[in-house]
């Protein structure tokens, strides 16, 4: 290198082609690494809101272990009372005609097998409209979308008609198969897949000898387990939470729901409130019990799903 080369300063490209100095390497390391600590009023926040989103169910806890006159007096109760065993008891013998463990194993069928199909269906599908090219994919996926534009209430008198043919009236089968895919969940899967699933990584499944089966075995589903772990959880909680289909469809006062058990309750001269409020305690036992199994699962789904992506 001549005296007039390394006397000429270095350009702007050149200083950005450049490899950037290990000092500068490491403040940018530390810059990405570094931690945000939160403040006492992010926690004073975090701790009204969930004092907030509580209360609704400290206030049915309240209420369920009281009489119907403390729970309509003001100013209202705020300590829980005495008759909490005692209502919870009434509930359990009496909710439904044939009590509230009928309604609880009912419901749970339902909403568990509806949840494993529609998880089941769904991922099926919408691997079909992301990943796979047939004639009128387009056209068809229109029509899926197109579906949730039509109110559930249209379908209900020849949805009826429909399972009194088949012989299925006040069976639970009349709650589960209308149910088993929804236009949602398969919307929900494609859009998931779409960008989850490299086209490439099916292509090295497919020259690996791996037939359809194997390929949305150990490929689509392990990429796909935290889509499908919210709509198991979204699924759940809206076939539990259901009414007016079970209304319908069972008969309240033989085989019932737990959303139809408990309007059975009020019914009669006088609302006993406070007994409504147990059997809403005891409706909402399952829901809190699934959130606490499997919430840390799918929230750890979704961050390991996005931090992959």
């Amino acid at each position: 290198m001549t005296t007039t080369e390394a006397s000429v300063p270095a350009t702007p490209a050149a200083r950005r082609g450049a490899a950037p100095r290990p000092a500068a390497r490491r403040r940018s390391m530390s810059r990405a690494g570094r931690t945000h600590d939160a403040g006492p009023l992010t926690y004073v926040v975090l701790i009204v809101v969930a004092l907030v989103s509580l209360f609704p169910l400290y206030w049915t806890l309240v209420a369920a272990s009281t009489d119907t006159h403390r729970v309509v007096s003001s100013p209202p109760p705020l300590i829980p009372g005495p008759n909490l065993f005692k209502n919870l008891s009434y509930v359990w013998h009496n909710a439904g005609g044939r009590g509230m463990g009928v309604a609880l194993v009912n419901s749970t069928l339902v909403a568990g097998s509806v949840t494993l199909g529609t998880v089941a269906f769904s991922l099926l599908a919408g691997f079909a409209f992301a990943k796979l090219r047939f004639a009128g994919s387009g056209m068809l996926m229109g029509l899926v979308v197109a579906t949730l534009a039509v109110p559930a209430q249209l379908s209900v008198v020849p949805l009826f008609i429909l399972m009194k043919n088949l012989g299925w009236g006040n069976h639970l089968e009349a709650l589960i198969m209308p149910t088993l895919v929804t236009a949602f969940g398969v919307f929900f899967m494609r859009q998931y897949l779409i960008g989850a699933l490299p086209t490439e990584l099916l292509e090295a499944a497919r020259v690996d000898g791996a037939n359809s089966l194997r390929v949305v075995w150990h490929v689509v589903v392990p990429i796909a387990r935290p889509a499908m772990a919210v709509l198991g959880m979204l699924t759940f909680v809206q076939s539990w939470n259901d009414f007016l289909w079970p209304i319908i469809a069972m008969n309240g006062s033989t085989n019932p729901t737990v959303q139809v058990a408990l309007a059975g309750l009020g019914t009669g001269w006088s609302t006993d409130w406070s007994v409504i409020m147990a059997g809403a305690l005891i409706g909402t036992l399952p829901l809190l019990l699934v959130f606490i199994l499997f919430g840390r699962q799918i929230v750890g789904g979704i961050t390991q799903g996005a931090v992959k992506g």
